[in-house]
């Protein structure tokens, strides 16, 4: 039997290296990694402005602090999404507006957002489901009509290209996440991309308490003011190590990533029970951050079952993700939603078992995980 995890960062000598070299050093925050690897992102993104951060989150709650977004305002987000790209919205007290999710990707419904749009609407936020990228020319046309900023929320989506342009930049901003599991690490970290000048050089500020001079900017050492509101959201330079040798190895990644999911798309396309979401096609490109293989209703009910013969054979499965934001226990406490609502992206969670397309897996994984799945249900039909 095959051990086959979910996710599994590639870790090599580089890294380690990279680490060692920092914590041989003097400087483990402000230093010139951290510039480094904004410098290197940007670079690889096509972004004119890059901001490293402590987390995805930070730099979705950053751009709406920049927008001073606040008690009253509203921002359209999408239900199928991680509690993150709610909680940024919650966390400047405004309130996040959920639009169910499209059946064919798990993206936001486009379709449904022009009607909740109200007075109080101030942004759209747009998550690119697994990897796969929004139409982000539907999106701006609707906020040029309403005068709406766009987040997009890249958490799952280096890689990911709407008509040639890196997702990120069709947006106000473009926020990245580097969890361990993700398609690049810095164990934990994100990155904020942005096309504006002012948004970065604000931002930049505003993640380091509202300093007006970094370390390197300070004539004098230990003098500076304070300009503006600020949280601590700073990414250290061991996070930045980490990233600047991960990101040499990203088009490696990604195309094993690829190569994996095309793979077993391959494996499963006879098997009458599963189907899976539409993949990268004409001006869409998609991360290829995991397979989500979406049983069908019959099936539906023995999920469970189907995921607990799996891991018991050796292959890590996950769920992207377990509930409509709306219907976690908080959201729903607080703004009445009821069970019956959102029913694609309910469907979505009900329905699907992530399987892993990482770059740690090799073609005798990806026919074992297959193989494994058929069995699994032959076994419980």
């Amino acid at each position: 039997m095959r051990t086959i995890p979910f996710g599994k960062p590639i870790i090599g000598d580089e890294e380690k290296k990279a680490v060692a070299d920092v914590l041989n050093g003097t400087i483990l925050v402000h230093g010139p990694r951290s510039k480094e690897f904004e410098t290197l992102f940007a670079k690889y993104t096509g972004a004119p402005y890059s901001i490293s951060v402590s987390s995805c989150t930070a730099a979705l709650h950053l751009t709406y602090f920049y927008y001073g977004i606040k008690q009253g305002d509203e921002v359209i987000v999408p239900a199928m999404t991680h509690a993150a790209t709610a909680h940024a919205v919650e966390l400047c007290g405004a309130k996040p507006v959920f639009i169910d999710a499209e059946r064919e990707t798990g993206n936001i419904d486009i379709d449904r957002i022009s009607d909740s749009i109200t007075d109080c609407t101030k942004a759209i936020s747009v998550v690119h489901y697994l990897g796969m990228p929004v139409d982000m020319e539907s999106i701006n046309k609707i906020a040029d009509k309403h005068k709406l900023f766009v987040v997009e929320d890249c958490a799952l989506a280096i890689g990911t290209y709407f008509k040639g342009i890196h997702a990120g930049l069709h947006g106000d901003t473009g926020c990245f996440s580097f969890y361990p599991v993700k398609h690049m690490t810095t164990a934990e970290g994100g990155m904020l991309i942005t096309r504006h000048a002012e948004i970065a050089e604000k931002i930049t500020r505003e993640k380091a308490f509202g300093v007006d001079r970094t370390p390197s900017e300070r004539s004098i050492p230990g003098v500076y003011d304070v300009t503006m509101l600020g949280y601590n959201y700073r990414m250290n330079e061991i996070e930045a190590a980490l990233g600047v040798e991960q990101l040499k190895r990203i088009d490696i990644f990604l195309k094993k990533r690829r190569e994996n999911y095309e793979s077993l798309n391959r494996a499963l396309k006879d098997v009458d029970e599963i189907s899976t979401f539409k993949s990268s096609y004409k001006d869409y490109q998609s991360s290829y951050y995991c397979y989500s293989a979406i049983l069908n209703e019959k099936l539906r009910q023995k999920r469970f079952e189907i995921v607990e013969y799996l891991n018991r054979h050796g292959v890590g499965t996950s769920v992207y993700y377990p509930r409509p934001v709306p219907h976690f226990t908080y959201y729903t406490k607080k703004y009445k939603y009821k069970e019956d609502s959102f029913p694609v992206a309910s469907w979505i969670s009900s329905s699907s078992i992530a399987l892993p397309v990482g770059p740690h897996l090799d073609a005798e994984d990806i026919e074992y995980i297959a193989d494994t799945l058929k069995n699994a249900i032959m076994e419980v039909k």
